[in-house]
């Protein structure tokens, strides 16, 4: 089965602009995980989660270092900790959405889908044509499937 077959296509969106109030009221009253952020032109630029929301009650995660004769040295976590402390201080969609996108294109195949939410840990994949939203897939889009077997 294909990703086209089971996307829906009225893909609600926010845009770069959009307040963090906005895009949690918008997410709220559709009951759903995850928004797309379009450009003014409606290319797909990144995607706000819930998990991104979260990162605004949180602190950041502290980098891994050690102490080696005085100095710290820092080996694993830094770009982690600074899109956290970014993403902290988020007022509009651009601040706090993310922007490498993990897209698939409507002929894929929906268990090349499932494997991508599965290694990448997400609830949602864009469906796209270009750089131009089509569509988008769910983990609740794909488990219905389950019924009609």
């Amino acid at each position: 089965m294909k990703v086209e077959e089971v996307m829906v296509n009225n893909v609600i969106s926010v845009n770069r602009n959009s307040s963090i109030e906005e895009i949690v009221e918008v997410l709220t009253k559709n009951r759903i995980s995850g928004i797309p952020v379009l450009s003014d032109g409606g290319y797909l630029v990144g995607i706000v989660t819930e998990g991104d929301l979260l990162r605004l009650e949180t602190t950041p995660r502290l980098p891994e270092f050690i102490n080696l004769l005085g100095a710290v040295i820092y080996y694993h976590g830094v770009d982690t900790y600074n899109e956290d402390f970014k993403k902290m201080l988020a007022q509009r969609a651009a601040d706090i959405m993310t922007e490498d996108v993990i897209t698939v294109k409507e002929g894929t195949d929906i268990g090349e889908v499932a494997h991508l939410m599965l290694d990448h840990n997400i609830k949602q994949v864009p469906v796209v044509d270009g750089s131009k939203i089509v569509g988008m897939v769910t983990r609740a889009d794909i488990i219905k499937l389950l019924l009609n077997k």
